[in-house]
C-alpha cells in the first residue's frame, strides 16, 4: 500500500504536462507533483501511473517516489486560474504524488550520454508497458546528479481503455524508431535476460496490490478491485516473456544517426 498524505498547499500548476498535475506541500513536510483524478482519463491514468512506477523501481529502474494524497477541494477556492480552481474542486478524495525532483533538468540526448545497457534496460520496459511517450520529441526523462529518471507514465498499457481487446492490444509489436534513447543503441536482447525472469505473477500482485481500490472499483465487466488487479497483471506477464523479439526500430534508427553523426564531423573537419 502507497503512504498517504493530506495536501496542505497548493504550490503552482506544470504546465508542460498535457494533464496539468500540480506542485504540492503536504501534510509530511514533502513536496509532489500531484496527478488529478478530475484531469484527462482520470483515474486510468493514476492507476498507469502506479503500475509503471511500482514495476520501474523493482526492475531496478529509477522513478519518483509515489504516494497517494488526499484533496480537500477548498485548497482550490483560492487559486485565481480557472482552469486550475475547477480541476482542484473536480478531484476531492485521493490522488497520487510523486516526489518532486528538485535540481533536475529534462533530457537531452546531446549533453548527456547513455550506456547501451542502460538504453535496452529503459527501452524493453517502455516496450513492456507499451509507453508511447517516451519520444525524442517528448523524452519523459529527467537527468539529476549524472543519473536517468523516468517520469510520466499515465499514457501506457492502452489496453487498459478497452478491456475486451486487452489481449489482442497487448499482443501487438513495439516500434522504438521514435524512442528518444534509441540513438544510444540500446542492448533490447541483455535488458530482456536479465529483466523479463523478474516480471513473475507474484512481482506484478505486489506491484497491483499498491492501487487503492477506489480507483478500481465500478469498472465494467468486473466484479471486484482484486479481479482487475488480475487483468491488469495478466498481459504484463504474457507480454514480459515475447516482447524483446517484437521490439522494432531501435537499431535502425541508432545506426542512422550515427552515421549522420559521422557525416557532420566529417564535414566539420573540411571546413
Amino acid at each position: 500500500m502507497l503512504k498517504e498524505v493530506i495536501a496542505t498547499r497548493y504550490i503552482a500548476p506544470l504546465r508542460e504536462g498535457g494533464s496539468l498535475p500540480g506542485l504540492v506541500e503536504a501534510d509530511d513536510l514533502g513536496t509532489y507533483v500531484m496527478k488529478f483524478t478530475g484531469a484527462g482519463q482520470g483515474r486510468k491514468t493514476l492507476v498507469a501511473e502506479v503500475v509503471c512506477g511500482g514495476l520501474a523501481r523493482r526492475l531496478g529502474l529509477r522513478v519518483p517516489g509515489l504516494v497517494t494524497i488526499a484533496l480537500d477541494p477548498v485548497l482550490g477556492l483560492g487559486e485565481p486560474d480557472q482552469e486550475v480552481q475547477e480541476l482542484l474542486k473536480s478531484s476531492g478524495g485521493l490522488n497520487l504524488g510523486m516526489d518532486f525532483l528538485s535540481r533536475a533538468l529534462g533530457f537531452d540526448s546531446l549533453a548527456f550520454g547513455v550506456s547501451r545497457e542502460e538504453a535496452g534496460r529503459v527501452v524493453w520496459f517502455d516496450a513492456l508497458v507499451n509507453n508511447v511517450d517516451r519520444s525524442w520529441r517528448n523524452p519523459n526523462l529527467l537527468v539529476r546528479q549524472g543519473e536517468l529518471w523516468l517520469i510520466d507514465h499515465g499514457a501506457t498499457m492502452i489496453w487498459h481503455h478497452n478491456w475486451p481487446g486487452a489481449q489482442a492490444s497487448a499482443a501487438k509489436p513495439y516500434d522504438a524508431s521514435d524512442h528518444a534513447l534509441a540513438p544510444f543503441g540500446p542492448d533490447v536482447a541483455g535488458a530482456a535476460a536479465e529483466l523479463a525472469p523478474r516480471v513473475t505473477e507474484e512481482l506484478l500482485a505486489e506491484v497491483t496490490a499498491e492501487i487503492p481500490d477506489e480507483w478500481l472499483t465500478d469498472e465494467p465487466g468486473f466484479e471486484s478491485p482484486d479481479e482487475l488487479r488480475r487483468a491488469y497483471a495478466e498481459p504484463l506477464l504474457a507480454r514480459a516473456a515475447v516482447i524483446h523479439e517484437r521490439i522494432k526500430g531501435h537499431s535502425d534508427r541508432a545506426g542512422r544517426l550515427r552515421v549522420r553523426a559521422a557525416a557532420g564531423r566529417t564535414a566539420s573537419g573540411a571546413r
